[in-house]
């Protein structure tokens, strides 16, 4: 019993020797998911920025949560269009509608070490909303038409992805990230239409 308690003294103290924590940054490319019209729609370029911790679990293996804030959402445009600006009336213009929804999100990765550099991982993402947006522009002009409030209430706020990815730290300390995100939860509370987010991510990753 003795040496069963020291054992796992060992192992506890090892793996909280063994911890590493870091910050991480990047651009998240993404877009909506609509059984409406099952496809995506445009893509919206964003950000994601946060924290992380990786501790190993055995061989080759480690867990890595984070707590990053990260813009999804979606953008598609339409040209040709008439617009008032002003007292103007402009014609064949692009107009551009974006949805900006950002989350505090909760990614907890599962890593398989290849090499000292090189890792593959998969985990789930939980995510809660704190700011929902839509904006329109006149791309044409460069000119904002119409901008809403925040409509977060009005939406589900909780979101629930799949990643998948990989990195590669080109020293001990920086490194470089890929991941896929697939939103697995409906963010559309209107029932006859459900809507996930999507979003691939790119960016670097340092540890301290």
């Amino acid at each position: 019993m003795k040496k069963l308690v020291l054992g796992a003294a060992i192992a506890i103290s090892s793996l909280t020797f063994a911890q590493q924590f870091g910050i991480k940054g990047g651009m998240n490319v993404s877009s909506v998911s609509s059984d409406a019209s099952l496809q995506d729609n445009g893509s919206k370029i964003g950000f994601n920025a946060g924290v992380f911790m990786n501790a190993p679990l055995a061989t080759n293996f480690s867990i890595q949560p984070e707590l990053i804030y990260t813009q999804y959402g979606d953008k598609y445009s339409q040209s040709g269009q008439t617009v008032r600006e002003g007292a103007s009336l402009l014609t064949n213009q692009t107009v551009s509608s974006a949805r900006h929804l950002d989350y505090v999100a909760l990614p907890v990765m599962f890593q398989y070490n290849a090499t000292p550099g090189f890792y593959l991982e998969a985990g789930p993402e939980f995510g809660l909303m704190v700011s929902a947006k839509n904006k329109q522009k006149n791309e044409t002009s460069g000119n904002t038409i119409a901008e809403s409030g925040n409509y977060k209430d009005s939406i589900n706020g909780f979101n629930v992805g799949l990643g998948i990815g990989a990195g590669y730290y080109f020293t001990p300390n920086v490194g470089l990230t890929a991941r896929y995100v697939a939103g697995l939860t409906d963010f559309n509370k209107d029932n006859n239409v459900k809507e996930r987010n999507n979003a691939f991510q790119v960016g670097l990753a340092y540890k301290f």
